[in-house]
Order: C-alpha cells, then sequence, then structure tokens
C-alpha cells in the first residue's frame, strides 16, 4: 500500500525559508519521476517541481531560482527546499509521483506552508 507522508510545513514570515519532506513507502520509489505539488485556497492544485530518478529537476516559472527539488533514494524521501517565501506562496503541498495518475488518484494529506507577516 502506498504512502506518502509530507513534513516540514509551518508559519513563516515573507522572505523566510522552509524545507518540505516526503517520505514514501510501498512503492519503488528509485523507478519513479516525483512531483511536488501545492494547492492554495480557492485554486486548483498546480505542479510546482518535478525530479526525474537520475535527479533532473523541473520548476514552474513562478518559483525557479527560489526553490529547491532533490531526493535521496536510499531514504524514499523527496525534499523541497523553498527560499524567499512569499505571500503567493502560501498553499499545502503534496508529494507524489509524476504524473500522479500513476497512484490512482492517491495524495498524502499535504503540508500547510503559511507565508504571513
Amino acid at each position: 500500500q502506498v504512502q506518502l507522508v509530507e513534513s516540514g510545513g509551518g508559519l513563516v514570515q515573507p522572505g523566510g525559508s522552509l524545507r518540505l519532506s516526503c517520505a514514501a513507502s510501498g512503492l519503488l520509489f528509485r523507478s519513479y519521476e516525483m512531483a511536488w505539488y501545492r494547492q492554495a485556497p480557492g485554486k486548483q492544485r498546480e505542479l510546482v517541481a518535478s525530479i526525474s530518478r537520475s535527479g533532473n529537476p523541473n520548476y514552474r516559472d513562478s518559483v525557479k531560482g527560489r526553490f529547491t527539488i532533490s531526493r535521496d533514494n536510499a531514504k524514499s524521501t523527496v525534499y523541497l527546499q523553498m527560499n524567499s517565501l512569499t505571500f503567493e506562496d502560501t498553499a499545502v503541498y503534496y508529494c507524489t509521483t509524476s504524473p500522479p495518475d500513476l497512484l490512482a488518484g492517491y495524495w498524502g494529506r499535504g503540508a500547510q506552508v503559511t507565508v504571513s507577516s
């Protein structure tokens, strides 16, 4: 049974940093491209960043230069380092496979990130 557990969210001031982690179990982690999505209140879930099996990253334009996605296949964990956070980054952040359809609709609980002064 697949399980994805996100952690590391919290409340941060504009310009601050957070590091999200996502521990995966129940799947052969190293065989999957992974991704972080986010969903802000009243908005659709959107792709933030993805990372290939070999570690090549891709980012949405609004987070390029501020966010870094990485993975540790030995720990079955994917990370999202978020720097220079802005109000627009406030959302619940989810990790999943890329594409998410591979998990047949499963999503973890997510990690709440709130940027507020």
